[in-house]
């Protein structure tokens, strides 16, 4: 791993040495750390270079500032300057984006949400302030010697999450360590030391007191990982997603004597899974939440009913509503949450589909209500199916191909991704021989309903049709 490591260093060695040097110039020392070193010895070193110093952040911007091609100081009150530097590595042109933080220890104050910062002079103490040991080794630079105070390689070759100091000390330090165990869990789907998860299950309502953005961009990276179950599991398990995903550990429903129905937690992470595998262009985030949030409508409306059976009337209406209040505590935007809230409104519509029995004008509004998001749509609602009944699943899989060419047929002839009445506003003004005002707005959605119902008309048949409501509207 160390020899993996020297290549991958070695590959981005023309900018760190030369940065180096210039710190060594101006009396200071700097080493490559934390992230970087991790994934050097992983051999997956990106453009993304985390750097340390015992240079103070005025100093680092002397030295940063006449050798980047941009420079900015948002992190400059936790002791980081952000730099970028473009540069030619063997035959290719990169851009690399560097953090340089000087040494420093952070604490959190009990009720406080930001860490106190302090600086300090030696890089082991640095290290020891770090989340984890496989984030705990640096390499200093230019002479490329291995620091690794506290078994981080050893770690990182058995696949283990550990802290370097008492995970107790790390996680009241900074809580958002908590999530970032998950995190990192899913990100490299390494095992979690039992001290640690001993100290995430007492600490997890120390979660609390950090902010929701920066708990909602450490769900994203879990959630946008390549194992997000190992995550999601570790969360529930430990019961950190009480206090940041609350819906998602709800959904561990007790079964009922005769198991009539799914355990609703593990279906919904199969559902996740089964969603990311029809992800075309990568990672897609609010494919991946909506999956994850799909049927967490289900324990408010659970009812028992009278033949045995459990119902779960409307639960994608009330989880629909529970999915807007959850993200937008978690503070994503107006778009995203819009976006995964509709998906989890509509991803049973199509089990009314059948085998095929919807109309052209189901069809049309299906595709109307879905918009933008038809193709999500259509990839969780396939996800959506984990039933082991083979011949189910066939049937649902080939229903769903039934629809999506009817789907595909009529976008052709109709152009079904711009549904419009076939009278615009001016023409319904003319026909009516009214000015705006909201009977123009009421018969714009009459014409829209007769567009979906009827499919596209001959302009005299939709004038004919906006005079016979008119006509009703007038007795």
């Amino acid at each position: 791993m160390q020899d993996r490591a020297v290549n991958e260093l070695l590959r981005v060695a023309p900018v760190a040495d030369d940065l180096a040097r210039r710190f060594r110039e101006a009396g200071f020392s700097l080493a490559l750390v934390g992230g970087s070193v991790r994934d050097a010895l992983l051999g997956r070193l990106g453009n993304d270079l985390d750097f340390t110093t015992d240079a103070r952040p005025q100093d680092v911007l002397k030295i940063v500032r006449p050798w980047a091609d941009a420079v900015w100081e948002v992190g400059i009150a936790f002791g980081t300057v952000g730099a970028q530097k473009e540069a030619r590595v063997g035959d290719v042109d990169r851009s690399f984006q560097i953090e340089v933080t000087t040494y420093r220890s952070e604490a959190y104050d009990r009720t406080s949400r930001k860490p106190e910062v302090a600086y300090g002079d030696s890089i082991q103490d640095d290290l020891v302030r770090r989340d984890f040991t496989v984030n705990a080794m640096a390499v200093a630079l230019p002479e490329k010697e291995f620091i690794d105070p506290y078994g981080g390689l050893g770690d990182l070759a058995a696949g283990v999450l550990r802290t370097p100091g008492t995970p107790e000390d790390s996680f009241s330090d900074d809580p958002l360590r908590m999530m970032r165990a998950a995190r990192f869990a899913a990100q490299l789907d390494f095992e979690v030391a039992p001290e640690v998860i001993a100290a995430l299950r007492e600490m997890a309502g120390r979660i609390g007191i950090v902010s929701a953005e920066r708990v909602r961009d450490e769900l994203n990276k879990l959630v946008l990982s390549a194992c997000p179950r190992k995550g999601l599991t570790l969360l529930v398990d430990t019961g950190l997603a009480d206090h940041v995903l609350p819906e998602l550990p709800a959904l561990r429903l007790e079964s009922d004597e005769h198991h009539r129905h799914k355990d609703v937690y593990e279906h919904t992470l199969i559902v996740l899974e089964q969603a990311m595998a029809l992800e075309d262009d990568g990672p897609d985030l609010t494919l991946r939440l909506a999956a994850l949030l799909h049927d967490i409508g289900k324990p408010r409306t659970r009812r028992f009913e009278s033949d045995g059976r459990v119902s779960f009337h409307h639960h994608e209406v009330v989880g629909a509503k529970m999915t807007k209040k959850r993200l937008t505590a978690l503070k994503y935007s107006n778009e995203l949450v819009k976006d995964v809230s509709r998906l989890v409104e509509l991803h049973l519509r199509f089990h009314g589909y059948g085998t095929g029995e919807w109309t052209d004008s189901a069809v049309r509004r299906y595709v109307r209500d879905a918009g933008p998001l038809l193709s999500r749509l259509h990839k969780l609602t396939r996800s959506d199916c984990t039933t082991r009944n083979r011949r189910r699943a066939a049937a649902l899989s080939g229903a769903y191909d039934g629809l999506e060419e009817r789907i595909a047929k009529l976008q052709e002839q109709e152009e079904l991704d711009a549904i419009r009445p076939d009278l615009d506003g001016n023409q319904i003004m003319e026909v009516l021989g009214v000015g705006p005002g909201p009977a123009v707005g009421q018969a714009y959605k009459h014409m829209l309903e007769v567009r979906l119902e009827n499919g596209p008309m001959e302009h005299d048949a939709a004038v004919a049709a906006l005079k016979e409501w008119w006509a009703g509207q007038q007795g």
